[in-house]
């Protein structure tokens, strides 16, 4: 019954909300003079409407913020001053996820991400960076989330950002934290905690010290979360600061809570709704409502718990939160049911085995860990909808044996009611079955989307088979771990899964960044493919910067182990181009796959290459040579098993440095 809210502000007070997530620190005045006086008094028009638009932030006048950061925003772009123009676009986001329209706040991000990138001002991209995986997270989207936090990483330690590398590596931790990795997330935010120690900053002693506390909390060690959780609120109520005490207090009810302990619980959920109806934090306000109206069912104030369950949902209905929705709705069924309104609770079970349905597909997706388990996560998945739908039957089950009882009062009533009443119960149960059915249908169809693509997904379920088709043109990449076995060797079982998961699900997410579609993994090979099923004429480009970026993941992995005293992988890739089979073979366990002497020439490309290198084929050098993003090192005529001479080449892409 975790607050998200709070945790949210966890995530967006560590990267800096409380400073307006970086806006301040990239708001730095400009020396150089007017170029007329015109310019002059637009700027000074410009700064006086951004000053005036921080003060309503500050004092929650969110709306009339908003209104001075846009014209100020204008104004700056007239001028050409591009620091302060990014500055109003985070600005805007802050007052966007304060008001809990976090579409808009990302978008708003965006675009002041956007700005920097055209100035080269990349501690501004970074921290802006850090931003929108907060917003990430706090929809929980915890792979975007995690991949923008791995980007500012890079960029602040690149730059020697030593404060704001602290703030993003703590976000790393809190993503930990969520995927129930608990002691690398202790880590990361005691080593930011020592640093924010070290420079006196409370506000995020305070974020810290309420992640520690939820730790040891998700622990069951009840008495070390409740000291966190009371230092994290003393000093949100020394500093007055409303975002830190919401934080707090929902920490503090969540404990209590997770306790039963629900009269301690229920002053801090009643405190923090008060405080999040100070500063229009919709958000909040659901989340505590609902809360309380639990806390109320569990004292026997029905009606009261009814009404603060309908409010918390009409909030979490407002801001589009399913994971609200869905405990709003599980209050009101047992409040409904204690009330003995048996079509009230029956219509709020309903709506909350539906909301399920959505959380555990989310859920689901972000779970998937490659082709080796997805036979085993349909089988789950459809033995979740047969529990959900034995659920649905018991209950029905139950109001018909009710309704039965009532039947047999009004007996005297006559046959027609009695007729009137058997249809509708099976009409109610057709309508039930469809619904169950269609869900689990859903759930087979995302799954087999996961696997094939989606044109050859909608040919096999409409033949049931899958035509073989032939590419002309079709780019193929292989990877392939050096000294796999004898790095196995020092590594448990369960270890060794996890990182290969780890590298793999890495390199998942670069072939959908670049649209590249992954083949099969074999052992510790992986295979990939552009230009299929359909031909894109960026498919070459593509597959190139897939393959250069999987290779500094692989670096930086490597790196990231062996400082920590782990074994580690290092790899080698090979890409080729040319004509292609491509389609599905066999009935059982099916995939789909690719054949041609292009694959084995790939193949060849990534055995012939060197750890850390992309090593192309001369054909494929041939196709792309004029791309003005990548750099070439002709290696000569290598030999190749099987294959003889082959000239081949070394790619990197060019990078464009710019001073300071």
């Amino acid at each position: 019954m975790k607050s998200w809210m709070c945790i949210l502000l966890g995530v967006l007070l560590s990267t800096g909300i409380e400073n307006r997530l970086y806006a301040q620190t990239t708001s730095t005045q400009t020396t150089s003079k007017p170029a007329s006086v015109t310019k002059a008094i637009n700027r000074k028009i410009a700064d006086s409407l951004f000053n005036q638009g921080v003060h309503f932030q500050d004092t929650q006048a969110y709306q009339q913020s908003l209104i001075l950061f846009e014209k100020s925003q204008k104004l700056y772009q007239t001028i050409g001053d591009g620091k302060k123009v990014g500055d109003c676009f985070n600005y805007m986001a802050i007052t966007y996820y304060y008001q809990g329209d976090f579409s808009k706040a990302v978008a708003a991000f965006k675009k002041g991400a956007e700005t920097f990138k055209k100035i080269h001002y990349r501690k501004g991209v970074a921290s802006t960076l850090n931003n929108i995986g907060s917003v990430y997270n706090s929809q929980g989207n915890y792979l975007k989330a995690l991949e923008h936090f791995r980007q500012a990483a890079i960029i602040f330690k690149e730059i020697g950002d030593t404060d704001n590398l602290t703030a993003a590596t703590n976000n790393i931790g809190l993503i930990y934290t969520k995927a129930k990795d608990y002691s690398n997330a202790m880590k990361y935010f005691t080593q930011a905690y020592a640093v924010y120690k070290r420079g006196g900053n409370q506000e995020r002693i305070a974020q810290i010290q309420d992640a520690i506390g939820n730790i040891y909390l998700k622990q069951g060690k009840y008495d070390n979360a409740f000291q966190s959780f009371n230092e994290s609120l003393q000093i949100a109520d020394k500093k007055k600061d409303k975002q830190l005490q919401i934080l707090a207090l929902n920490s503090l009810g969540d404990l209590f809570y997770a306790q039963s302990d629900y009269k301690r619980a229920l002053p801090y959920y009643t405190r923090c709704l008060i405080y999040s109806k100070q500063i229009g934090s919709l958000q909040s306000q659901a989340e505590s409502q609902i809360a309380i109206g639990s806390i109320l069912h569990r004292s026997a104030k029905v009606t009261d718990a009814v009404n603060k369950c309908q409010e918390g949902l009409r909030l979490a209905r407002e801001i589009g939160s399913v994971s609200l929705k869905k405990r709003g709705c599980d209050c009101l069924y047992q409040s409904y049911k204690a009330l003995g309104n048996d079509r009230q609770a029956l219509h709020y079970f309903e709506q909350a085995n539906t909301l399920e349905d959505s959380l555990n597909l989310s859920e689901t997706a972000n779970k998937v860990m490659g082709m080796e388990f997805q036979k085993q996560q349909l089988v789950d998945s459809i033995a979740y909808v047969r529990k959900e739908h034995a659920i649905q039957l018991k209950h029905k089950e139950e109001v018909e044996r009710q309704e039965k009882q009532r039947n047999m009062i009004i007996l005297s009533l006559g046959l027609i009611l009695l007729v009137a009443a058997g249809l509708w119960a099976q009409l109610n149960y057709v309508r039930k079955s469809r619904a169950a059915l269609k869900i689990e249908k859903d759930r087979s169809e995302a799954l087999l989307l996961n696997i094939l693509p989606e044109e050859i997904a909608e040919e096999l379920k409409e033949k049931g088979h899958v035509d073989a088709r032939e590419y002309n043109l079709v780019s193929i990449l292989f990877t392939d771990f050096k000294s796999f076995t004898q790095t196995a060797e020092q590594m448990s079982p369960q270890s060794l899964v996890e990182e290969i998961h780890t590298c793999f699900k890495a390199f998942d997410l670069i072939a959908g960044k670049y649209q590249i579609e992954k083949i099969k993994t074999i052992g510790d090979a992986y295979m990939a493919a552009g230009g299929i099923p359909h031909t894109d004429e960026r498919a070459l480009k593509n597959i190139v910067l897939a393959g250069l970026e999987m290779q500094t993941f692989m670096i930086q992995r490597a790196a990231e182990n062996r400082a920590q005293g782990r074994p580690a992988f290092d790899m080698r890739l090979g890409i080729h181009a040319g004509p292609i089979v491509a389609g599905i073979v066999g009935v059982k366990k099916f995939q789909y796959d690719v054949w041609g002497d292009t694959v084995n020439t790939a193949s060849r490309m990534e055995s012939s290459g060197l750890v850390g290198k992309v090593n192309i084929s001369e054909t494929l050098y041939d196709l792309i040579k004029d791309e003005e993003c990548f750099s070439f090192e002709y290696r000569g005529q290598v030999h190749a098993k099987g294959k003889g001479d082959m000239g081949m080449y070394f790619v990197e892409k060019k990078f464009v440095y710019e001073l300071a």
